[in-house]
């Protein structure tokens, strides 16, 4: 018996620090709207990196981005663009933190971050981009208000 309550206690500390982790790394995997007269906004808080990381969708499809003002489009890891189905087009020369590379154009029909919802938005696929993580880069941002202060972001898009 004291086997069991030892391995139930061990398996619940383990489940409990995972969770943990993952609320570190991606503090905003529930990501809250607010909607007022002729805006939706969404706070986002940074992780212990001090990067925004959230949960959102691609094509109704969830995905994990980190905000990337750096990128001008947003940039979608290889196999991340293969389990959502994404069509490649024209390849095209990017520079990355890791040197030159090949990527190719794509178009994402929707992006969601909680109620924003944008439509038809560049964005490439990156072969050597390693992890899962979406880069939420210019293309996307470009078309929304925001501003960070402290350890928050606010995204506005405007409906009117």
């Amino acid at each position: 018996m004291l086997i069991i309550a030892w391995a139930a206690a061990l398996f619940l500390a383990t489940r409990f620090f995972g969770e943990w982790e993952q609320r570190q790394q991606n503090p905003n995997s529930n990501v809250t709207s607010e909607q007022g007269d002729g805006y939706v906004e969404v706070r986002l808080a940074s992780n212990r990196q001090g990067h925004f990381v959230m949960t959102g969708q691609i094509n109704t499809r969830p995905v994990q981005f980190m905000l990337d003002t750096g990128a001008t489009d947003v940039a979608i890891p290889e196999d991340v663009a293969d389990r959502l189905h994404l069509q490649r087009s024209d390849p095209v020369q990017v520079s990355t933190a890791n040197g030159r590379t090949e990527a190719f154009r794509t178009t994402l029909r929707r992006l969601k971050i909680g109620d924003i919802v944008l439509n038809d938005v560049r964005a490439l696929v990156v072969p050597g981009l390693d992890g899962d993580q979406v880069l939420l880069g210019m293309s996307a941002i470009k078309q929304l208000e925001f501003t960070q202060r402290g350890g928050t972001l606010l995204l506005r898009q405007t409906t009117k």
